[in-house]
């Protein structure tokens, strides 16, 4: 959305009794600096794209006209990500991508280049707390799983894109954090709350280290969201609950609500912000 300025004259007589006047903004300027069409032609790769807020990220920049490059390891999930965006008339390209092995993010790059030619964005939304569990259940099995998916899943596919985005001398990378890395999980998800804790971190670093070459990285760490996240989790209806009851507005966000979210932080309305992880929490979170 564009929003237009028509001249206006601000006379500072009206606010303070000076008879001096300034020109506020001039005809055709746009109010915040977002161009129409932006992302019309320019390319995502979205992991975890075949549900929750992946799709929901998909379906959002496809309205906007970009190409999508959906990337999971559901097969079956991805491919119908892709079906609704071609049924709305822009670009995807089904990729069943594991985003814990680097070889396969590797071609999920390559593949993506091949297909159009360049990427803008990348937004890493795939990640999962495996199982819920107290501090002292956490075995090695789950603990290197849960690091694999959401850290190496973060960290492969950005070190395998930023090189193209740094010949290009752009790039706008969005990663998925959580709540939890404030609360640290305790009673159900150290685990999971210290890997996204790991992400906000590493997406300050890379937004810091590559700020001046035309990148921006920021990560959002979202409160609980009405996905299929709880259930692969093995959420108690209590423990649902409990995070209910922790939200002021007393519902969970919306997978679009986040994905809207995403479509700003990429958009040339955000161009000064890096390194820093939003809350999107209805309120809560916090204690």
């Amino acid at each position: 959305m564009m929003i237009l300025c028509t001249e206006v004259n601000v006379t500072h007589e009206a606010a303070t009794g000076c008879n001096s006047s300034i020109e506020a903004c001039t005809a055709g300027e746009t109010f915040m600096p977002k161009t129409p069409d932006y992302f019309a032609g320019k390319t995502i790769i979205i992991t975890g794209a075949a549900s929750g807020i992946g799709r929901a990220a998909a379906l959002i920049f496809a309205r906007e006209k970009a190409n999508v490059v959906c990337a999971d390891i559901d097969a079956a999930g991805v491919a119908k990500t892709a079906e609704k965006i071609n049924a709305i008339g822009s670009q995807a390209l089904a990729l069943t991508t594991d985003v814990t092995k680097r070889a396969a993010v590797k071609d999920m790059v390559e593949l993506a280049l091949d297909g159009f030619g360049s990427v803008q964005f990348l937004f890493n939304s795939a990640g999962a707390a495996i199982r819920r569990a107290k501090f002292l259940e956490i075995d090695d099995d789950l603990f290197d799983k849960t690091f694999d998916l959401n850290v190496k899943g973060t960290f492969y596919p950005m070190q395998a894109v930023l090189p193209h985005m740094l010949a290009n001398k752009f790039g706008v990378i969005v990663n998925m954090g959580s709540m939890s890395h404030r609360r640290g999980g305790p009673g159900s998800s150290v685990h999971y709350a210290a890997a996204k804790g790991a992400v906000v971190t590493m997406t300050m670093g890379v937004a810091r280290e590559f700020a001046a070459q035309g990148i921006r990285a920021l990560s959002i760490s979202p409160g609980p969201v009405r996905t299929p996240f709880q259930a692969a989790a093995s959420s108690s209806p209590e423990l649902v609950q409990r995070f209910l009851d922790d939200v002021p507005m007393k519902r969970f966000a919306e997978p679009e609500e986040i994905g809207e979210l995403v479509l700003f932080m990429c958009s040339d309305a955000c161009e000064f912000m890096t390194a820093d992880t939003v809350y999107v929490n209805g309120g809560g979170g916090w204690r």
